[in-house]
């Protein structure tokens, strides 16, 4: 007789397989399932009674029942229906229902509520607009606890000089402070990342820096274009220039006032940058004040990023 094939085991996480529910790689699901690594992220996350804690995909729900026993309130953002249907079966009944709200949807698009804190193992394909949507969030959070790619981390807490330093790094640094908690191995998860993880603790600068983040954006985005070349370089592509030209003439007419005759935009941007003794700089191993102090020459002479 021929062998019968012993039936594959999924790497599904064992009470939602019981339900049928199969994990969506699009989403980027793979649920947190040691109880120690979620202990240790509550822990570093200085957790209160009376807090409201964001929850950026809940998934089945293990680390936010532990949230809930803990402080005020959970808002778990869900984008699988699936998910946030299962994590509302977990607590029905009990006295943690009425301390859960579930905002159903994509959490780049949602509009969201006061919090006080953010723990979250992250869904890692939208990492980078997640950190930026909740550090421009106001009223200011007192602190994020999340766990990212690895080497995504690493980025975000790497210096001037740094192999992985980029705008990344300088742009998160700019409204947080960011510390490098813990790493993850991929065996604490279901099913299995292919990446090495690691969690990080953000404390938003309260308060926030004086400055205009879609300009000082637009800034370092020419900047790490290639950021191992010099400024002077780096501002003389045309598309840059063009952009800057644009940009300068918009803000003369915005203010009634006159464009200057024989105008040579590289003439003057070149100017501001030697002025500042900058036109050598890379920005690989350019730090916060530097940029500032760029960002506010270029500013004061009326020429803008965004």
């Amino acid at each position: 007789m021929p062998k019968v094939k012993a039936e594959k085991k999924t790497r599904i996480h064992n009470e939602v397989q019981k339900q049928g529910i199969v994990f969506n790689k699009d989403f980027g699901q793979h649920i947190l399932k040691n109880p120690l690594v979620i202990t240790s992220m509550l822990e570093k996350a200085a957790l209160r009674p009376t807090d409201i804690v964001l929850e950026i995909g809940p998934g089945t729900g293990n680390m936010t029942v532990r949230m809930l026993e803990r402080c005020k309130k959970v808002v778990a953002c869900e984008i699988d229906t699936r998910l946030a249907a299962e994590l509302q079966k977990r607590i029905q009944g009990t006295p943690l229902q009425p301390k859960l709200q579930m905002l159903i949807g994509d959490f780049l698009k949602a509009e969201l509520p006061f919090f006080d804190l953010c723990i979250a193992n992250v869904p890692y394909q939208i990492s980078s607009p997640l950190i930026f949507k909740l550090l421009l969030h106001r009223p200011l959070f007192r602190c994020a606890v999340l766990m990212f790619q690895r080497e995504f981390a690493q980025r975000l807490v790497a210096k001037p000089g740094d192999k992985l330093y980029c705008r990344l790094s300088i742009n998160t640094q700019l409204l947080a402070r960011v510390d490098m908690l813990m790493k993850v191995g991929k065996n604490n998860f279901k099913p299995p990342p292919k990446v090495e993880s690691s969690v990080v603790r953000l404390e938003p600068k309260n308060p926030p820096p004086p400055v205009n983040f879609t300009e000082w954006d637009g800034l370092t985005r020419i900047a790490f274009l290639r950021k191992n070349k010099t400024l002077a370089a780096a501002f003389k592509t045309n598309s840059v220039m063009e952009m800057l030209e644009k940009n300068y003439k918009l803000h003369l007419s915005l203010n009634n006032m006159p464009i200057e005759e024989n105008l040579n935009m590289q003439e003057k941007v070149i100017g501001i940058l030697t002025k500042l003794n900058m036109d050598n700089f890379r920005a690989r191993s350019m730090d916060l004040d530097d940029f500032m102090r760029l960002l506010f020459a270029f500013n004061s002479e009326g020429i803008h990023f965004n």
